[in-house]
């Protein structure tokens, strides 16, 4: 079993000697370094006041040896508020990533293998997810509901599980006529022993290249419902940085205040899409040979 599902690691290899890959590789390794080190990198915490000498408030400081990216319109230190909505980004991406790859693979199995009614089920109850547009949905439940980290990576799952969903679907579709599929009905497999034993580990590979996919949108969609106002007010995220910026006036006046989130939430998505591009060329090989 643990062989069977280790399959969708074998020849990785490749993605290690593509240059786009490895550089989307370090950027994404910084910025796990930035929030597993978070604690010790960053100077404040994401709520903390700056004070002068004097005891009046730092507002609105440029950049200086002091303070990296300057400090915002409250006193609170620009580069500490990025450190800490690094590890937001991460954990929100992450979290609904995951969740939504388990759930869109389970009900893309179940449906493909088994068909009838509960792929019909299924997949009208997908058609319906896909017909709910995100950010008005998400704003109207978070409006109804207290704002909260929680809240907005369930909204995320949800969002995100209905496209892995349709995918693999269609890859069991296939697979489930294989002929070591009928081997293993022959010899008396159970309906879920099939499924899971020898479905399952090859459809992982799509899983794997839709949880990065998943990542990126995820931080995606945080930072979009931060930016609205629609956040946790409690956390410290790129998103939430911007929303103050823009709330303050400050999008043109403090540049210092507004290019850190910005900037790091664009290399953030384009390295994750430069791995997955690499990654999708591994799982999918006649896209290595229509270039």
């Amino acid at each position: 079993m643990a062989r069977a599902f280790g399959r969708p690691f074998r020849g990785l290899a490749p993605l290690l000697r593509s240059p786009s890959a490895l550089i989307g590789l370090a950027i994404i390794i910084g910025f796990v370094a930035l929030a597993l080190f978070a604690p010790l990198i960053a100077p404040h915490g994401p709520f903390d006041v700056a004070y002068r000498a004097d005891g009046a408030v730092t507002r609105l400081a440029p950049p200086s040896a002091e303070h990296w990216f300057g400090t915002t319109n409250q006193g609170m230190d620009v580069y500490s508020q990025l450190v800490w909505g690094t590890r937001v980004a991460l954990i929100v991406g992450v979290v609904s990533a995951l969740g939504s790859v388990i759930i869109g693979t389970l009900v893309g199995l179940f449906a493909g293998y088994f068909g009838g009614w509960t792929d019909e089920i299924l997949m009208r109850v997908t058609d319906v997810a896909y017909g709910i547009p995100f950010l008005p949905f998400a704003m109207v439940v978070i409006a109804m509901l207290r704002p909260s980290l929680a809240l907005v990576v369930a909204l995320v799952i949800f969002f995100l599980w209905r496209t892995t969903a349709r995918v693999i679907r269609a890859q069991v579709l296939t697979l489930k006529e294989r002929p070591f599929v009928w081997a293993a009905r022959a010899a008396g497999a159970s309906h879920l022993g099939v499924l899971f034993r020898h479905i399952a580990p090859n459809a992982l590979p799509l899983s794997f290249l839709y949880m990065a996919m998943g990542v990126q949108s995820a931080v995606m969609l945080e930072a979009a419902l931060s930016f609205l106002g629609f956040g946790d007010p409690q956390v410290q995220s790129w998103g939430v940085m911007l929303n103050a910026a823009f709330q303050a006036g400050a999008m043109r006046s403090a540049w210092w205040w507004v290019v850190p989130p910005g900037l790091s939430l664009s290399l953030f998505v384009m390295a994750i899409f430069m791995v997955t591009r690499a990654y999708e060329e591994i799982v999918n090989p006649r896209l290595r040979t229509s270039r």
